[in-house]
């Protein structure tokens, strides 16, 4: 096999998950995505904000960040 500097991409079929919120976090979701469309000028549904809401929270745990560094423990 070639050396390529790029890695296999990977699989990036979505993955549809139904979730129940409560209603105060229901808002709190909208109140986030109006501030996020007067901040951008972009209008976006709460739907497509939460997976890079999720995205930047996981990002950001630094203990998860380490236990994923170290791998599966034997």
């Amino acid at each position: 096999m070639p050396d390529l500097k790029l890695a296999r991409i990977p699989d990036r079929t979505p993955v549809k998950l139904t979730i129940s919120i409560s209603p105060d976090l229901n808002a709190e979701l909208a109140d986030y995505a109006a501030l996020y469309e007067n901040t951008y000028g972009q209008r976006e549904v709460v739907s497509d904000l939460i997976p890079y809401m999720l995205r930047a929270f996981l990002d950001s745990d630094r203990g998860f960040t380490k236990m994923r560094q170290a791998g599966p423990k034997s």
